[in-house]
């Protein structure tokens, strides 16, 4: 059975920071590109940062820029998700998510064209 597993998010100060963990099980993660996602109550979801299979293209929503980071541990079939300066506005379930082959003229942020999601972490920030 294919799965992603999200981990690591929990109640943090403004200004703290926390690292998100994706895993995956039942297939490799060498050969997918990986998006982390959110989606605040009430909004939609939204794409926050993406990692090619390789790990050589990374890509941030303009939001998190400076102060996330995200990367990849292939031999651990994992990828991470780094938060840091973490602020009120950041607080949502943060999504994982694996895509094997772009369409043309998609887009990484496109939560519609991944093909395994995990079932989310809640991450809150609040003094």
């Amino acid at each position: 059975q294919l799965q992603l597993v999200e981990s690591g998010g929990g109640l943090v100060q403004p200004g703290g920071s926390l690292r998100l963990s994706c895993a995956a099980s039942g297939f490799t993660l060498d050969y997918y590109a990986i998006g982390w996602f959110r989606q605040a109550p009430g909004k939609e979801r939204e794409g926050v940062s993406y990692i090619s299979s390789s790990g050589g293209n990374t890509r941030y929503a303009d939001s998190v820029k400076g102060r996330f980071t995200i990367s990849r541990d292939n031999a651990m079939n994992t990828v991470y998700l780094q938060m840091s300066s973490l602020k009120p506005e950041d607080t949502a379930v943060y999504y994982c998510a694996a895509i094997r082959y772009f369409s043309s003229g998609s887009s990484w942020s496109d939560y519609r064209v991944y093909d395994y999601w995990g079932q989310g972490t809640q991450v809150t920030v609040s003094s």
